[in-house]
């Protein structure tokens, strides 16, 4: 049996006619950039994220560097980060001359350790960048409270991964300032290319983004300072506007491969995704820790189900951050789990007949 990362074709064939018939108005309507496609996703996806404002752009990473430009942030501040993410996560945040500082993840839940946060605080701190990592959102009432305590640091929610996730019933992307999602076409709602999205309460910061990611201007010729060109296209919106109509769904059938992993698991000496109370698990990815992983992923690999490492090596560590002189004794957490994490297979259309034999396979390569 082979068993994909992510089918991003069966998905497509399920909604085809939708997605044909949506590229086909913009087409014929030629509204390529900018326009009523845009409007509408923007207005879709706000309302989604019970949010009163949405910024389409053009993709994740942008989504942070703008939001954080627009908060002020720049040269000589310091931007609070987890230390196992993806490197747009930190990216974004050196792109507006600000300095990432870097906290060790929770043992439980792989996001910022929130207890850590605290003593990372400097004068220098503008802003705090929790991920949601792998679709579990971070713990944004004790963050939230941390950025206020401590001179109110601007909280700016790392979403990329954790569309539609939730804290009691309250969506994420609405607990800080700001928050940005990314579309990329693996993510839980993708683009069929690259494309991002701003989420936000502020009237005054929505102003201020679109003007950013517009070349700084409110008018064609009406520059009032210097921005960058990030934009969501029109195809690429008139696409994220039908799967979005999906989402819960897929959502839903998410959780239930992750059901079905976690029971199949229990036995073994996997660690399976911790459970925590009233907060919604939208599994992006089905992340286990386990013994011998290199050897269990090759294996894996010849019985035809391919995997992934998110992620390999912690932020702090890589070669490009090498200047921030940290080490590895630095996040003993992360730099442990880097080592036994394993990304299992989980999209909506993934059959049981294959949840079950990814875990009978697994089970084999850890008697070996």
């Amino acid at each position: 049996m082979q068993v994909p990362f992510v089918d991003l074709k069966a998905q497509y064939v399920s909604i085809k006619k939708e997605v044909d018939e949506a590229i086909a108005h913009v087409i014929n309507d030629t509204a390529f950039i900018g326009g009523a496609y845009v409007q509408q996703f923007e207005a879709d996806f706000s309302a989604f994220c019970r949010a009163k404002y949405c910024i389409g752009v053009g993709n994740g990473t942008e989504a942070l560097y703008i939001a954080l430009r627009a908060l002020g942030i720049g040269r000589d501040d310091e931007v609070i980060t987890v230390a196992n993410s993806f490197i747009a996560t930190s990216e974004a945040i050196t792109m507006t001359g600000a300095r990432p500082v870097f906290v060790d993840c929770d043992p439980q839940t792989y996001n910022i350790d929130e207890k850590k946060v605290l003593s990372s605080i400097t004068s220098r701190t503008k802003a705090i960048v929790p991920v949601h990592l792998y679709g579990r959102p971070a713990n944004m009432p004790v963050l939230k409270r941390v950025a206020e305590d401590c001179g109110g640091l601007f909280l700016v929610e790392d979403a990329a991964q954790a569309h539609g996730a939730e804290i009691n019933n309250q969506r994420i992307g609405t607990f800080g300032h700001v928050a940005c999602f990314s579309f990329y076409p693996s993510k839980n709602l993708g683009a069929y290319g690259d494309g991002g999205a701003i989420v936000t309460n502020s009237e005054e910061l929505t102003k201020k983004c679109r003007m950013i990611a517009n070349h700084g201007r409110t008018k064609k010729y009406d520059h009032e300072f210097e921005g960058v060109n990030s934009r969501l296209d029109g195809l690429q919106a008139a696409i994220l506007s039908v799967k979005l109509k999906h989402l819960e769904l897929w959502t839903e059938k998410r959780k239930a491969v992750a059901a079905i992993y976690k029971e199949l698991l229990k036995d073994s000496s996997v660690v399976t995704p911790a459970d925590v109370d009233k907060v919604r698990h939208v599994y992006h990815l089905y992340v286990v820790r386990l013994k011998n992983r290199d050897d269990v992923q090759a294996y894996l690999m010849k019985k035809g189900i391919a995997t992934g490492i998110h992620y390999p090596t912690p932020l702090p560590n890589l070669p490009a951050y090498k200047y921030l002189g940290y080490t590895a004794e630095d996040f003993p957490i992360a730099m442990k789990y880097s080592k036994e994490i394993l990304s299992l297979p989980i999209y909506p259309e993934l059959s049981r007949a294959q949840v079950e034999y990814v875990c009978d396979q697994l089970i084999n390569a850890l008697k070996r």
